[in-house]
């Protein structure tokens, strides 16, 4: 097998797609979100899965990542949820994008030219108007190019934290007397915890990211929401070897062996996205066995102490993520989220997709 490889299950993004269009309230959409090469998984083929599942818009972050949907002939609404320079905005305008605007100059420089979503910062403090009078006079500027009103939730993931009940109050007290006066206006706010956390928060479509690649927004469990996780990252026992007690393996010794014991080589490290943080931090699964990293991941390889008598043998697949092993466990190892974990994988680590285990057809 090759050194390294993602597989990524279409079915699955599929299944949970539609899995949580079936908890939305009245008849709110999905729009899955499929910046950052969709969290890791493969943009355009998870465009595709989740459309199948039931998605009838597409978010990105970027004008580039438009312009590659549009490129792979995705025709369905795509809304550039990011900060757009003159360049920038001229390319999702020709990828026939929605964009995001949160000041009047931005939308007298779109000037009719693409649909608008006017932001309201409720808390997040990143993109958007605070001052609800700048937000209400951008959402004039639009004029009939208006498409959409929303926000983003800070919190959303941190289920005692009340700051989410505030953003949602603002966001309400702000759009819906907008939405009153002009009925066809689309509001959403929601991203995959808030879909999962609260219905209130679902108003006419939520941006689900994580939890259509079957990650749970609260780090936790993925099962606990319906959702299936759909990547597996796999490697091999490239070599395999005794280390007496005094010997090491890795830079900088950081594995010396207490006892006689094998170590396996494994040609993955922190170049494909392994990262270096999970030194003497982590486990894999050889022959469904969990065994421990043992020494410093470099950036092609890592090593794993099998044990003095291991029933692992050159060529045997080493499972980084899946079955056992999620991506929650290796994010809480290293201090971060799951989606890190797998948006981190680099482009050296083949994306390979498949239904259920058989041939995608066209992806």
């Amino acid at each position: 097998m090759p050194r390294a490889q993602a597989r990524v299950d279409l079915a699955a993004i599929e299944a949970n797609v539609a899995g949580l269009r079936g908890r939305l309230t009245g008849d709110a959409a999905l729009c899955a979100v499929v910046k950052a090469d969709g969290y890791g998984h493969g943009a355009v083929p998870a465009a595709r899965a989740a459309l199948a599942g039931g998605a009838s818009w597409l978010a990105v972050a970027t004008a580039a990542e438009a312009e590659d949907l549009r490129g792979a002939g995705l025709d369905t609404r795509i809304l550039v949820m990011g900060a757009l320079c003159a360049t920038e905005l001229e390319r999702a305008i020709g990828a026939r994008a929605d964009v995001a605007a949160w000041h009047p100059r931005f939308v007298e420089s779109v000037a009719g030219r693409a649909p608008i979503h006017v932001k309201l910062d409720t808390g997040m403090g990143r993109l958007g108007t605070r001052d609800p009078d700048v937000a209400d006079a951008t959402v004039t500027a639009a004029g009939d190019g208006l498409a959409g009103l929303w926000t983003h939730f800070a919190t959303a993931d941190e289920r005692d934290d009340r700051f989410f009940d505030e953003q949602l109050g603002r966001f309400r007290a702000w759009a819906l007397p907008h939405r009153e006066r002009r009925p066809g206006l689309k509001l959403h706010a929601a991203n995959s915890a808030a879909t999962l956390r609260d219905p209130a928060a679902h108003f006419d479509m939520v941006r689900c990211g994580v939890a259509i690649y079957g990650l749970d927004p609260f780090g936790v469990d993925p099962a606990a929401h319906g959702l299936r996780p759909a990547l597996e990252l796999r490697s091999y026992v490239a070599e395999l070897k005794a280390c007496e007690p005094g010997e090491s393996a890795g830079y900088g010794r950081r594995f010396i062996a207490s006892q006689r014991t094998c170590v396996a080589t494994v040609p993955i490290g922190y170049g494909d996205g392994w990262r270096r943080a999970l030194t003497n931090n982590g486990d894999v699964l050889i022959r469904g066995r969990r065994f421990p990293l043992a020494g410093t991941v470099s950036m092609d390889n890592l090593t794993v102490d099998v044990g003095p008598r291991p029933d692992v043998r050159r060529g045997d697949e080493v499972v980084l993520i899946g079955g056992a092993l999620r991506a929650e466990e290796v994010a809480r190892r290293i201090g971060t989220i799951n989606y890190e974990v797998t948006t981190g994988l680099t482009a050296r680590v083949p994306r390979v997709h498949h239904r259920d285990g058989e041939p995608p057809g066209e992806a």
